[in-house]
């Protein structure tokens, strides 16, 4: 299996490509259905449940990689860790985003949200928190993934996908290796 480059295959004229992986394939369907209904630019979604992804010739250029964790699993991110070491470095220059769901939990042990939050900074990738048990909370998923879709893409003048991982990359604060008080 080789690694998924982003600038292996030129992109397709006004249209965007992006790749959700998801372990458990929970918010994969309805969040790819909600992608769809974009009218302004052609969306193709693509579903995985991990990487690598087989090798194939035809496969299009992918311009956005989407890793979603259900933070009340732990294969979840295990999965998504796994699966970093299959993209080219190159993907990391504003190619790569991290959607966490059921932040809202409170089963959720704190130190995987930290584990989440660290990963994305070190990557210097966006995350993103989705409330996937209302249709309203997956529009505005897709709806957040599409502003980050369309500058991956090209398609916005005067905005390249570094530009915008830079404003939009996590963060970590001060207080991260602080325990946390519940």
């Amino acid at each position: 299996m080789a690694l998924l480059k982003p600038f292996s295959k030129l992109p397709g004229l006004n249209t965007a490509i992006i790749l959700l992986v998801e372990n458990e394939e929970k918010l994969q369907l309805r969040l790819g259905d909600a992608l769809l209904k974009e009218t302004s630019v052609v969306v193709n979604v693509r579903l995985a449940k991990s990487l690598p992804l087989p090798v194939n010739e035809r496969r299009p250029r992918i311009d956005l990689v989407v890793f979603i964790i259900n933070l009340t699993s732990e294969p979840s991110f295990q999965s998504a860790e796994a699966s970093l070491k299959y993209l080219d470095p190159g993907y990391f220059l504003g190619k790569v985003c991290f959607m966490v769901t059921k932040a809202r939990n409170a089963s959720v042990p704190t130190r995987r949200l930290d584990a989440v939050r660290m990963l994305a900074a070190s990557l210097h990738c966006p995350l993103l928190f989705a409330e996937d048990q209302t249709p309203e909370g997956v529009f505005g998923a897709a709806d957040r993934l599409l502003t980050i879709l369309k500058g991956a893409a090209g398609l916005v003048p005067f905005t390249t996908p570094l530009y915008l991982s830079h404003l939009t990359r996590c963060t970590l604060p001060p207080d991260v290796d602080q325990p946390s008080f519940d």
